[in-house]
């Protein structure tokens, strides 16, 4: 039985369930689409849908040679998902609740069309937890530290290049000015974004697993270094032109040049380690 045979027959099944995940999710969805819009850390959530989806058509040849054996504890994987949707909703944990759609996805995929099918699809399904905002105390966890070692590195620097300058905290103070490094500026939100298209474009490019990986972890140190440097260059602006040259519309317009270059070194690294991969395929 070939993966559209199976979906013909389980058509009638699928579409009752469908219609009850639209009933159980018709606040739950729209609500996270309403944080990509609000939110700008994760405007990327718009992207992650368009993108799980390419990664299922560029593998539909493979699904229609997979082998079509329903897997039974399938099943258990749904009704954990089901579980992890109310406990998610008593509580009121946005990030379990939105979680749970994707973890239901994945045992619909293992319970109708078995465990080859899910390998294929495991990186479509894997890729739509991207788009689920993560929960805002583990977001503090991360950006607080981001922000001082940032504010110490840019300060680190600007004293090495003789600009008069102290350190409080996420605070930079200047004889003239202070500058405080908020969460924008604490690489947080280009992380996020960051990583989320590092593991689409390690996926796009054809090199091997270790080498995605690299890609992939690499979003960390690209997103402190570029948001280390624009702290920099609006610390040099606030000492030699005042707090208000550093403000307005070049803070707005760094923030999009900093995710710019993130995004240059990133593909410029993936150019390198796919130019090494055909070299060593060439010797």
């Amino acid at each position: 039985m070939t993966f559209f045979e199976a979906i013909k027959i389980f058509r009638w099944y699928l579409v009752g369930i469908f219609l009850l995940l639209a009933a159980a999710y018709y606040r739950i969805v729209p609500e996270m689409v309403n944080d990509w819009y609000r939110d700008e850390n994760y405007s990327h959530g718009f992207l992650v849908p368009l993108i799980a989806g390419y990664f299922a058509y560029e593998r539909r040849e493979a699904l229609k040679e997979a082998l079509i054996s329903p897997w039974g504890p399938g099943l258990l994987v749904i009704l954990y998902g089901l579980f992890q949707l109310i406990i998610g909703f008593l509580g009121t944990e946005y990030f379990t609740m939105r979680t749970s759609l994707i973890i239901i996805l994945a045992g619909m995929v293992l319970y109708f069309f078995g465990r080859e099918v899910f390998r294929h699809l495991l990186l479509p399904i894997g890729y739509l937890f991207l788009m689920v905002p993560i929960p805002y105390i583990i977001y503090d966890a991360i950006a607080f530290p981001l922000k001082l070692f940032i504010t110490k590195v840019s300060v680190g620097f600007l004293k090495l290049i003789g600009v008069i300058v102290m350190r409080e905290g996420n605070i930079i103070v200047f004889p003239m000015t202070t500058l405080e490094v908020a969460d924008a500026c604490s690489g947080i939100r280009s992380l996020v974004s960051l990583i989320a298209l590092a593991v689409a474009y390690a996926f796009f490019i054809k090199i091997s697993n270790v080498k995605r990986w690299i890609i992939i972890v690499s979003a960390v140190p690209i997103a402190i270094a570029t948001n280390a440097t624009r702290v920099i260059v609006t610390g040099i602006l606030a000492q030699f032109w005042g707090a208000k040259a550093a403000e307005g519309f070049f803070h707005e317009f760094a923030g999009m040049m900093v995710f710019a270059l993130a995004m240059v070194m990133l593909v410029a690294l993936g150019a390198l380690l796919k130019g090494r991969s055909v070299a060593g395929e060439e010797k």
